[in-house]
């Protein structure tokens, strides 16, 4: 079982954590990865295009001209499909792409997603995230400080400050320790933990 260094605000290691070998050990498996992004982005779908049908088009339903004898090909209306400006066949219609993935392939994407981003070396337990004010100036210069351009941050949703302090800066999220999935910490460079939000993760992931 590994250990990893918990940093102060600073940067500076205060204490070290056992790495649970259930989670940072775990193979990196790609398929996983993908099937959980290509889920996210999928319920991330609104499903609005549309088209209209024959019966949706403008247009009236009178016959343009008689059945027989004119040498012209039979039709029944000018909302015909085949005409210009007629109604469109099997089009799409508004639908919600949403799925379910199954619980353990979420937690064992979760788990090669956090055993990729330490394998990487991106990976940062930090002991506490405290912000006097919920300012976007000291969440930059805390970012700065730990030579942090993109990255997930992961704390309580009760810390307030922090998540207001962050939430402006780009290429930066921070993300509640209920709410964070494999697709979450793939999209930045680092992840950072705190020390709450890394016991309650590997409290989840057992």
């Amino acid at each position: 079982m590994s250990k990893i260094s918990v940093r102060d605000a600073s940067g500076r290691a205060v204490r070290e954590v056992e790495l649970p070998d259930r989670v940072f050990a775990y193979p990196v498996k790609p398929q996983l990865l993908h099937e959980t992004a290509v889920n996210r982005l999928a319920n991330r779908r609104r499903g609005t295009a549309a088209t209209k049908t024959r019966g949706e088009v403008a247009g009236s339903n009178r016959k343009p001209w008689r059945q027989k004898g004119t040498g012209r090909a039979r039709v029944g209306m000018i909302r015909n499909p085949l005409w210009r400006k007629g109604g469109t066949v099997h089009g799409p219609q508004p639908r919600d792409y949403a799925y379910e993935l199954p619980k353990k392939v979420r937690t064992n994407a979760l788990r090669s997603a956090l055993a990729l981003k330490h394998k990487e070396g991106m990976f940062l337990v930090v002991d506490e995230i405290a912000f006097a004010a919920p300012k976007t100036k000291e969440g930059a210069a805390w970012l700065k400080g730990l030579k942090v351009d993109s990255a997930l941050v992961v704390d309580a949703g009760a810390n307030v400050n922090l998540f207001q302090a962050l939430r402006n800066i780009p290429r930066v999220q921070a993300i509640d320790e209920r709410q964070v999935g494999a697709f979450d910490v793939l999209r930045y460079k680092w992840l950072i933990l705190t020390g709450r939000a890394f016991e309650a993760l590997m409290e989840r992931l057992k």
